[in-house]
Order: structure tokens, then sequence, then C-alpha cells
């Protein structure tokens, strides 16, 4: 691929489908490629803000898919676009300067999303979340643990601020309370288009509040914070221990509930049993509706295992299988989609239906009682680095290095199915990288099982080492 052009458009298509469509507008749109060498893809930019955006949070993101498109590492090369000064357009000229008849602020607002003014020097706090475009209210599977979870989410997402305000669920990791943060998120931005809506885990709030304080930016970021319609906050349990967070957390719940917005928050436990929360804090996660959600029955998770079969897997795939994994893989639904994810990245491979005896010996180490035990990420980062002969600092480094490039989406992959870590959490174990880089090397590692048999046996070794090492240690 010798175009600038092309190679541009492939690489925007992937990108697109990891971050906001806020995020897409405000950072990537205006890119424009104009050469490609052989060490780099050079592009344009429209200011310095938008360089050093990227620079500081999309570089890894941008070259990890320049790299999988080519086949070779790329560097990216960001300069700032020429100015041209053309004649201005007198019809335009006199268009702005005639005054509007009425006023229609108010129309605009509810067609239109406001916007945040974004100080210079201060981008860094103002980078949202990227929305999952699977996690919506249709894709959410309800059963008799998480109904009433996903009726109250549904109907705060209906009437942002009027009901229910605010929401507080708890359950454990991987039952699916990120899930419907992302889906009301969806819902407001689908049927309320003019509300700023922010989605946000509570570590990605700590690090913004610390790099806000340390550059001078506070008013910034309290300005950010406090000018929501909805503010959806994941992982509360990290309050925990932070004096200074709880208490710019307060007012900046106090703001927002004084104001109607909507807040939804998710917790691995009830307000009362967060250690060290403050009083005043613990009291307003209590102020509205508690609820929780428990891990799904057999129903359930049969039902989730047949929503989330591919297409093109369908048919190689028995109810008898599907069975098996619903009755073995108990604790939570993303253990239940990664046994999912190998069964059905086996049979793609090889073409062939998957019998029972098959599923039992594909996943003997997923259905092997084991003691309660936790795969911390160094055992990852270490065993990964045995496997494919890297350093672990390598791993971690910023080298584009097709096998290490390789090496370090599975170490993401195998964390996110290991772990309870969080995508921001994963990132910052490899070098504080953007948690959009995780994102993509998951998706990236999962399509990658179904078409290429290496990469599904080092993903399958790899899992199944750190089960039985971590297990037999406990």
């Amino acid at each position: 691929m010798n175009d600038p052009a092309h190679l541009w458009s492939a690489c925007a298509t992937t990108i697109q489908n990891h971050v906001s469509d806020a995020v897409w507008h405000s950072t990537f749109r205006d890119i424009r490629p104009y050469d490609l060498t052989s060490d780099g893809l050079h592009v344009h930019v429209p200011s310095s803000i938008a360089r050093d955006k990227i620079e500081r949070r999309y570089r890894h993101l941008i070259e990890d898919v320049l790299t999988e498109i080519t086949g070779q590492p790329l560097t990216l090369v960001i300069d700032i676009e020429p100015i041209s000064l053309e004649p201005a357009d007198p019809q335009a000229l006199e268009e702005l300067l005639v005054p509007a008849a009425e006023d229609t602020t108010a129309a605009r607002r509810t067609e239109e999303p406001r916007q945040i003014t974004v100080p210079a020097g201060a981008e860094g706090l103002f980078v949202d979340e990227p929305l999952n475009p699977r996690y919506k209210f249709e894709h959410f599977v309800c059963g008799p643990s998480n109904s009433f979870a996903q009726a109250a989410a549904f109907q705060v997402a209906e009437q942002p601020g009027k009901v229910y305000n605010p929401l507080f669920i708890y359950g454990g990791a991987g039952l699916g309370k990120t899930h419907l943060l992302h889906a009301i998120a969806h819902y407001v931005n689908e049927h309320y288009p003019g509300s700023l809506v922010r989605l946000v885990s509570t570590e990605t709030f700590l690090n913004r509040f610390v790099y806000a304080i340390r550059s001078n930016q506070l008013p910034a970021f309290k300005d950010y914070y406090r000018r929501l319609d909805v503010l959806l906050v994941d992982d509360a349990q990290f309050f925990a221990g932070k004096e200074g967070l709880q208490e710019e957390f307060f007012h900046t719940f106090n703001t927002l509930y004084e104001t109607s917005s909507l807040l939804v928050i998710t917790c691995d436990r009830p307000p009362d049993s967060i250690p060290t929360l403050e009083d005043r804090l613990r009291s307003r996660f209590k102020m509205g509706l508690i609820t929780d959600i428990q891990p799904p029955n057999i129903e359930t998770r049969l039902a989730i295992l047949d929503h989330r079969v591919p297409a093109d897997c369908r048919h190689l795939l028995s109810n008898k299988v599907l069975e098996l994994i619903a009755e073995r893989v108990t604790n939570n639904i993303r253990e239940l989609e990664g046994a999912l994810t190998r069964v059905c990245a086996f049979a793609t491979l090889n073409r062939q239906e998957i019998s029972v005896p098959t599923a039992q010996e594909l996943l003997r180490d997923v259905f092997t009682p084991q003691k309660q035990h936790v795969v911390m990420p160094a055992h990852i980062m270490n065993a990964c680095s045995n496997m494919f002969g890297l350093s672990v600092e390598e791993i971690v480094g910023t080298s584009r290095r097709r096998q290490l490039v390789t090496a370090r989406h599975i170490a993401m992959y195998v964390m996110r199915e290991l772990t309870d870590l969080s995508f921001p959490a994963i990132a910052t174990e490899f070098g504080d990288r953007d948690h959009t880089t995780v994102i993509h090397a998951v998706n990236k590692i999962k399509q990658m099982m179904s078409e290429k048999q290496q990469v599904y046996e080092q993903v399958t070794q790899l899992t199944r080492m750190l089960r039985s090492n971590v297990g037999s240690a406990a």
C-alpha cells in the first residue's frame, strides 16, 4: 500500500470503531495524510493542540493499527497544516453580519451538543471514554439476576435526572455493570442529542484530577465535570482511602445533583461496604436507588452464550456444547465469553463441528476446580516474557517490531481475561498507554484467534500455564 490516503483511510476505519464519536470528530476527523515513506506516514493536523493531543494519547493506537495493516513498523509523523490565506467569501461575510430575526439558542440546544471551551494546556483532561458499540440495551441479556438493574438503568436513561437519582449499581466483576453504563450513555446520546454525557472510570477521574493539580488546571477540571447533564462513574470502590479525590467528587456530585443532572455509579460492593469512604459521600451514594447484579443462573448464561455465538460459527456448535459451557462456567460473564471465544476460534480455524468431548478438552483449564486465586499483572508479564523470549521492558516499551506488537497484544488480551482490571488499569501496566490501545488489542487478538492457529495456541497455552501455576501456588 503506497498511497498515503488509502493507508490512512484503512487506518481511520479501524480507529473509528475504538473511540467515541466526540473523540473522532474532535481529534481524528481533520487529519490529512500527505506522504508515505519507508519509515512513516506523514500527516497534517490543523493546530499544535491537535498534534500534542495525538502525540500524548493516541500515537500508540495509530501506530499499532498502521503496523497491522502494512505488516511492518511504521512511525506516525505529525506536522501542522500550513495556513491557506484565501480571500473571504463576501456573501458568507454578509450572512454573518445580518442580525438573526429571533433567538434560536433553545432550539439548537436540542439538536447540537453543548460545548465546553478547553483552556490551552488542559487538553489532556478532556478526552472522552470511548463507548463500546456492543454495549447497548438491546444487547444486554436479562435474567432474574440482573433484570431489576437493567430496568432501573433503562428508566434513568429515558428520564435523565428525573427518577432514581443517583442510581447505584453494585456486583462482582464481569457481571454487566459497565455494559449498563455504556447503554445509558448510548441511549441518552441518541434520544437527547443536546445533552453532555460523560462516562469515566474512577481511576481515570483520579488521574485527571492529579494531572489538573500538577498543571494548574484545577478550575478547568471542575468546570468540565460540573457542567454535565449525565455523569456515569465506573468502579467507585477505588474512591476508598483517597481523601482528596473524595473531597473533589463530593462537590462535583452536589453540583450535578442540585442541577438535576443524572448520576449513575457502579461498584463491586454496596456503599456501606466501601472502606474508608467518608460518611457524607456514602450518604450521597444512598440518596437514590441502590440495586445489585448477581451471577447469572444457568438459563441466563445459556441465553448469553446463544446471543454471543458469531454467525459464522453457529453451525459448528451444538446446543449440548453451549449447555456444557453454561453449566461449568458460573463465576461471571467475562469468563463465559472467554470460554466461548476459545471454542469458536478452534471451530473456525479447523472448520469442524465441536463435540462435547472436544469442548471439554479445549476448556479443561477453565473447568478444572481450583482454589480461589488471583492472577497478578506481573505473573502475566513474566509468563509472556518467557513464552516469546522478550524482556518485560520490551513488552511494555514502544518498539513497533511485529513480534513485539503481537506479544504485547496477547499480554493485554490475557490480562483482560484473567484479571478484574479495567481497560485504563491495564493501559497503566503497559507504560501508561491510552486505554483505547488496550481495547483495540483485545478485539484484535479475539479476531486473530479465529484466523491464525499460532495465535490461538499461544493464547491458550499462556492462559493454561497461568491458571495452572497460580492455582498450584495458592
